[in-house]
């Protein structure tokens, strides 16, 4: 990912914060000071402070095409897929005990298809149907209470190639927002975007999102 995608996804993912911009009450060198330590995690190596600064101010001034033209377009042609039941397995690199991720993800297709798996510098992240079988796989970690979170569901947004994904999550973001549901989390794959929720919101995002495409289709 470069610098801009890794401060749209951060902003995005902080309400408060994209709200704030959005009503342009954010002082971006402030912002950028607050928001580098992550920036440098997501991407392993150093970021000049005034690189993230000028990401930040071409996100803020994308805010008055997005409410010109692109709520009108940004998810024509996408499609969604809707999976509750699922549980976000997330551990450190220093909780994993030596466990190889291609070993656990061997195990995870003898069990279900219907799985993701993310790698961050410091940590595994795996979506997963809520089963018995992947609970089993993890049973050699410590704090198995802490690395499971669960009563989630996520929906699978395939969009065109020409897209900007953090641009969608964005979007999709905003208009959930505006309907009272909020994200849970976000996860860029090499074809899809995979947003989670609170299972309780699922069908109703679904139904949100899906009129929006049809409406912009």
């Amino acid at each position: 990912m470069s610098v801009p995608e890794v401060v749209r996804e951060i902003i995005t993912r902080n309400r408060s914060i994209f709200d704030c911009m959005k009503m342009d009450l954010i002082n971006y060198t402030a912002l950028a000071v607050k928001i580098q330590p992550d920036v440098e995690r997501v991407l392993g190596n150093p970021v000049n402070l005034n690189t993230i600064v000028v990401a930040i101010k071409r996100y803020a001034d994308s805010f008055e095409i997005k409410d010109e033209v692109e709520d009108k377009s940004v998810l024509k042609n996408a499609r969604l897929s809707l999976t509750d039941g699922i549980v976000d397995i997330k551990f450190s690199l220093n909780d994993s005990q030596g466990i190889d991720p291609l070993t656990i993800l061997d195990k995870f297709s003898k069990i279900t298809s219907n799985y993701d798996f993310f790698r961050s510098p410091d940590s595994f992240t795996f979506l997963s149907e809520d089963l018995d079988g992947i609970r089993r796989i993890f049973d050699s970690l410590p704090n198995q209470e802490d690395i499971f979170n669960t009563g989630l569901a996520k929906i699978k947004i395939s969009i065109p190639p020409n897209k900007n994904k953090s641009d969608v999550v964005s979007y999709v973001a905003e208009v959930l927002h505006d309907n009272g549901i909020e994200l849970v989390n976000a996860f860029f794959s090499q074809d899809n975007i995979i947003i989670i929720l609170n299972e309780r919101d699922s069908s109703r995002a679904y139904d949100i999102l899906h009129s929006d495409i049809i409406r912009t289709s």
